[in-house]
C-alpha cells in the first residue's frame, strides 16, 4: 500500500458505505472517487479488498486526473464484477490512502416473469367468463330485474296487455292460436286481443284499430310473409308504421328467420333502420323452447305482469278499493242460496233473497183464511224486519275512472 498523507484524500463518490441488491447473474461496477490536495507529497494508491481480502493490483481500472484549478488531485478506481456465483456476493472495500469507501453486495432472487404472465392469464379467463355469462344469461338478468324493481302499469284503463294483428293464412293463424297465445297467456298470464283483420286499410288507421289499440298496452304485429303482401305494406310501409308509432308506443314486429335473411322486402330494411323505436325479434328454429331468448326478448317488450294472490276481482279496481259489483269478478255475492229469477237483477240474486214473494195461502178448515192471512201479514213484516239493507253511502266516493269498458244498465225508459 502507497505512503499515507497527512491529510486524508476525500471520498467522493461513494458518498457513504453503499448497499446493493442484486440477482444472481448480474452485473455490476463499483466506481471509488477520491480527491486530495496537489501540494501533499503522497501518490495514493486504490486497494481493493473483498470480505477483508486483497484482490490484486489488476483487478480494477485506475484514472488520475488534475482539477481545473490545478491544486487538487482526482483519482477514480472502478471494479467491474460478474456475479455469477454465491460466493461472488460479499463486502468489497476501496482503500485510497488512509480513505476508505465500502460496497456491499447481496443476492435477491430475481423476479420471474411467470408469476406476471399467470395472473394475465388468469385476468383474460376471468374476463372471458363474464363475457360468456353476460352473452348468456344477459335476459334472464335483465327479465328478473324488470319484474321485480321494474315499471308497473297499472290503474291506466287497458283492458289488454298485447294487441296481436296478424294475417289470415292457415301458417300464421296456427303460429298465433297455437304458439303466441298459449305461451303467452297460459304461461306467464298476459291477456291478449287477436285480430287477423288490415290494421291499415288505405293506410289510415281505422276507428275499430283506434279503439282497439286505446284499449291494450302493445302492439304486437306478426311480420310474415302474407303479411307482407297486404296493400299497406307494398305501397305506404313507412307512412303506416308511423301511424302504428303513434298509437302503440315501441311497437313489436315478428318476423321469420328465413325471410329476415332472404327476403328484401323494404318494410324489413326499414324496421333495421329504426330498431331503436321500435322492438324487432326474429323467430328461429330453436325459439319453439319456452325458455329461449325469443320469449326472455318478447317478456322484456311486454309490460310487466303483476301476480296479486288472495284477491278474486281485477286488480285495476282490487287497488283502488273498488267493491261495486259491476266492476268485481267472482265475488262472494253470486253464492247466494235463494232462486235465481231468469230475468231479474242480472242473475245477482237480489231477488230471490231480498224481493222475495210472499208464499201461497195454505187452506186448513174453516178459520184457516183469516188465519193464513195473518199468518201471512206476520211472515212479510218478520221478512221485512230482516230483510238486509243495502250500503249506498259510497257510491260518490268510488272510482270508475280505472275502468273505461263497463255499460251503461239504466235506458232512456227508465229515466
Amino acid at each position: 500500500m502507497a505512503d499515507l498523507c497527512s491529510v486524508p484524500p476525500e471520498i467522493l463518490v461513494p458518498a457513504a458505505n453503499e448497499t446493493l441488491e442484486l440477482a444472481l447473474g448480474s452485473q455490476v461496477a463499483l466506481n471509488c472517487t477520491v480527491r486530495w490536495v496537489a501540494a501533499e507529497r503522497c501518490e495514493p494508491v486504490p486497494v481493493w479488498t473483498k470480505d477483508g481480502q486483497w484482490l490484486g493490483s489488476k483487478s480494477s481500472q485506475d484514472t488520475a486526473w488534475f482539477a481545473q484549478n490545478a491544486s487538487e488531485w482526482l483519482l477514480t478506481s472502478i471494479l467491474q464484477l460478474n456475479l455469477t456465483h454465491d460466493a461472488d456476493f460479499g463486502v468489497f472495500a476501496c482503500w485510497v490512502s488512509n480513505a476508505t469507501a465500502t460496497f456491499t453486495l447481496r443476492r435477491v432472487e430475481a423476479a420471474g416473469h411467470m408469476p406476471a404472465v399467470l395472473a394475465a392469464l388468469l385476468v383474460l379467463a376471468l374476463l372471458v367468463l363474464l363475457a360468456g355469462l353476460y352473452v348468456r344469461c344477459r335476459l334472464s338478468v335483465l327479465l328478473w330485474y324488470r319484474n321485480h324493481y321494474g315499471e308497473l302499469e297499472i290503474n291506466d284503463g287497458k283492458l289488454y296487455d298485447a294487441y296481436v294483428s296478424h294475417a289470415t293464412a292457415p301458417d300464421d293463424r296456427k303460429f298465433v292460436h297455437f304458439i303466441v297465445k298459449p305461451q303467452l297467456e297460459n304461461r306467464y298470464g298476459y291477456k291478449l286481443f287477436l285480430d287477423e283483420q288490415t290494421i291499415l286499410p288505405n293506410s289510415e288507421p281505422s276507428a275499430d284499430l283506434i279503439m282497439n289499440v286505446s284499449r291494450c298496452r302493445r302492439l304486437i304485429v306478426v311480420l310474415s310473409v302474407a303479411y307482407l303482401e297486404q296493400e299497406w305494406c307494398n305501397s305506404s310501409f313507412r307512412e303506416g308504421l308511423w301511424r302504428l308509432l303513434e298509437l302503440s308506443k315501441k311497437p313489436i314486429f315478428i318476423v321469420f328467420e328465413s325471410q329476415y335473411r332472404e327476403i328484401t322486402h323494404p318494410a324489413i330494411s326499414l324496421l333495421k333502420q329504426h330498431r331503436s323505436t321500435v322492438t324487432l325479434l326474429v323467430w328461429r328454429a330453436g325459439s319453439m323452447t319456452p325458455s329461449s331468448d325469443f320469449w326472455k326478448e318478447l317478456c322484456l317488450a311486454l309490460p310487466r305482469k303483476v301476480s296479486f294472490q288472495g284477491t278474486m276481482g281485477d286488480p285495476q279496481t282490487q287497488l283502488q278499493e273498488d267493491k261495486d259489483p259491476m266492476l268485481t269478478l267472482h265475488s262472494s255475492y253470486l253464492d247466494s242460496g235463494g232462486d235465481l229469477h231468469p230475468d231479474g237483477d242480472l242473475g245477482t240474486g237480489l231477488r230471490g233473497c231480498v224481493f222475495r214473494s210472499p208464499p201461497p195461502p195454505r187452506i186448513s178448515g174453516l178459520g184457516a183464511p183469516m188465519a193464513s192471512a195473518a199468518g201471512t201479514t206476520e211472515d212479510t213484516q218478520r221478512q221485512d224486519s230482516q230483510r238486509p239493507e243495502l250500503d249506498m253511502s259510497d257510491l260518490g266516493l268510488r272510482n270508475y275512472g280505472a275502468r273505461t269498458d263497463f255499460y251503461c244498465l239504466v235506458t232512456e225508459d227508465d229515466i
